[in-house]
């Protein structure tokens, strides 16, 4: 967590996008660095749902950020994607509707916040309100200013409410995007992963560094830590976002819940049925 983590003085411009920081090894051995990380997840966080079912009231927000194609969708699939799914509460924002745009930019957010026991997945978030709106001047610049400070207090209230928040921001380079766009208009089952679209956002990338530079200097909080992923790597992002999840999990100093009944009493029971 510690390499990961934004500090003070932190300049986005500074990551090496195909470093990979705490890990020594190549790709060739990441399968079964991840495989082994795995099984370690997936048994922390079968303890920590067990828990809330005893009224611990303990929950963890992931919240992915990231230019497009920087592998949002493989932290999905190949790490949250190893334990068992009711533990999971996932939530993929889009454009807001008519009817979200008639509430605050928080609102909709809020009513995606994870339930205890649950570590819930945002897969972009309210930053988007602070970052595509920014870049693309979809509100005023004083309603924006306005948001890191409303992001905090939001963020503040479920820390406050027993929820580890991880935030991370995948950090590719541009070499990189275009590299995978272009693999996406060269094979047909990548197809559908494509949107013209993203190559107009892509010309705004320059934009986007400094919205994302200001976000994480404005938001980035005790309560509510940045923590910058450098994913040129596929495997060494999918990595990374698996061991700070583990890490929030194992402070937590989680044990199995005790039984609520006579476990001697219940074996006597059973074994006169």
């Amino acid at each position: 967590m510690d390499l990961l983590r934004v500090k003070k003085g932190f300049q986005l411009a500074g990551v090496d996008t195909g470093s990979t920081p705490g890990f020594l090894g190549k790709k060739k051995d990441s399968t079964g660095a991840l495989d082994e990380g795995a099984g370690v997840f997936s048994h922390l966080q079968e303890m920590f749902y067990a828990n809330s079912r005893d009224g611990d009231p303990r929950k963890i927000l992931l919240v992915l950020q990231a230019m497009d194609t920087a592998g949002k969708g493989g932290i999905v699939r190949h790490v949250v994607g190893s334990v068992d799914p009711q533990g999971i509460q996932y939530t993929s924002f889009k454009a807001p509707t008519k009817a979200e745009l008639t509430h605050d930019f928080l609102w909709r957010i809020r009513r995606h916040a994870p339930r205890n026991g649950m570590i819930g997945v945002f897969d972009r978030s309210h930053y988007e309100d602070v970052l595509i709106a920014r870049v693309r001047s979809l509100a005023p610049a004083a309603e924006i200013e306005k948001r890191y400070d409303q992001i905090n207090q939001f963020e503040q209230e479920l820390a406050d409410d027993s929820t580890t928040i991880v935030k991370v921001m995948l950090h590719i380079s541009s070499d990189e995007q275009k590299s995978r766009l272009a693999e996406r208009l060269a094979r047909p089952d990548k197809y559908w992963k494509y949107n013209p679209g993203d190559v107009d956002e892509r010309m705004r990338w320059d934009g986007y560094q400094e919205a994302y530079q200001v976000a994480i200097d404005r938001t980035s909080t005790g309560a509510a830590p940045w923590f910058v992923v450098p994913a040129d790597h596929k495997w060494y992002a999918r990595l990374a976002v698996q061991h700070l999840l583990i890490d929030a999990l194992q402070r937590m100093h989680l044990d199995w819940p005790a039984a609520t009944f006579d476990v001697a009493a219940e074996q006597a029971r059973l074994a006169a049925s």
